[in-house]
């Protein structure tokens, strides 16, 4: 019994932990899918001056092959069309670069894989010593806790278990109705029981 009671407790913590991981891969890929659109949208609105330019240049083309009886203003409009070109080169050029950087900035971000957190909590100082606990105040057979950045309930209930507080992550749930381990935040006071107390 006591082996199947370990491996519902081990499939409950991996569980947990594949779903805080989940959560923060799913906070990766929105951002990353955020970049993506800036950077398509960023394409597009090239992509439209781009076929504004062309067009341009399609009527200027036009107006250079048309036999025209004063030939003045041509050279004109192909020195301004010159400019023009020169100048949506230099601008496509720099597009071309800030997408390259957007790319491989994303391509990183999305090799990284999410923080883990492995630093257990501060857990009550030792029962002989004179000084109460600081992080945690006794209460009822048990300690109250403030969750810190990085804390799971593994990590809560193991740390309260060097200090000698032999408690289980599903005493932790069942003596704070409602707590999920999905909704740890710092800052959230959880009581931890001490089941050797008397």
């Amino acid at each position: 019994m006591k082996k199947i009671a370990f491996w519902l407790l081990a499939g409950t913590l991996a569980t947990s932990g594949i779903r805080a991981q989940d959560a923060a891969t799913q906070q990766q890929i929105d951002k990353l899918s955020g970049q993506l659109q800036d950077i398509v949208e960023a394409e597009a609105a090239q992509g439209k001056r781009l076929d504004a330019l062309a067009q341009e240049i399609s009527e200027i083309r036009t107006k250079v092959n048309t036999p025209v009886i004063n030939n003045s203003a041509s050279v004109d409009d192909l020195q301004q069309l010159a400019t023009k070109v020169k100048e949506i080169d230099r601008k496509r050029q720099e597009d071309r670069e800030l997408i390259l950087r957007k790319i491989e900035d994303l391509g990183r971000i999305a090799a990284t894989p999410p923080p883990v957190h492995h630093r257990p909590p501060a857990p009550p100082k030792e029962e002989n010593s004179d000084t109460p606990p600081a992080a945690a105040t006794t209460q009822q057979n048990g300690y109250e806790y403030k969750v810190q950045e990085g804390d799971t309930l593994s990590a809560i209930a193991k740390a309260y278990k060097e200090k000698g507080v032999k408690v289980t992550t599903s005493q932790i749930l069942k003596a704070n109705p409602g707590l999920s381990p999905n909704s740890l935040y710092v800052g959230k006071t959880i009581f931890i029981p001490d089941p050797n107390a008397k």
